[in-house]
């Protein structure tokens, strides 16, 4: 398996898995705004992406998007989205790919890597406590929406 820094000419195949990945969280497949939202993340350089490839097949990515601690006045990294086709799932793909955000982070001069999950989302939330990740006990998270 290979873990590598997502390159604008991935962005076809990257798509698909992207597509998936929503689908995955409930939302309708559409592959030509999967296409769209990525190429403006390349274009922005605001994100950071990795992907696994096993013989030339696609078989998982991860998204950082960057933030900042005022408290630290240091940076801070988002592991937004993880995502392993099911086919590929408990092989270590979701391990390496975070080996690599992990390492990618600590490389930035990062203070910590956040990340979220669904609560229902057991298998995530073992892989991240088997990597010291903590749950934030002593902060609730507030959203709005806006749309």
């Amino acid at each position: 398996m290979m873990i590598n820094l997502v390159s604008p000419d991935c962005l076809e195949e990257l798509a698909e898995l992207f597509d998936q990945y929503r689908v995955f969280y409930g939302q309708s497949s559409d592959l030509g705004s999967a296409k769209h939202f990525l190429r403006q993340r390349f274009k922005h350089q605001d994100s950071i992406i990795f992907i696994a490839k096993e013989h030339q097949i696609l078989t998982g990515f991860t998204q950082l998007y960057p933030s900042f601690s005022s408290v630290s006045m240091k940076r801070l990294w988002i592991l937004n989205d993880l995502f392993v086709v099911e086919t590929h799932r408990r092989k270590g793909v979701a391990k390496s790919l975070m080996d690599a955000a992990e390492k990618f982070a600590a490389e930035s001069g990062a203070v910590r890597l956040v990340l979220a999950t669904q609560m229902t989302n057991i298998a995530a939330q073992k892989l991240y406590e088997s990597r010291n990740y903590r749950k934030d006990e002593m902060f609730y998270h507030y959203t709005l929406g806006l749309v």
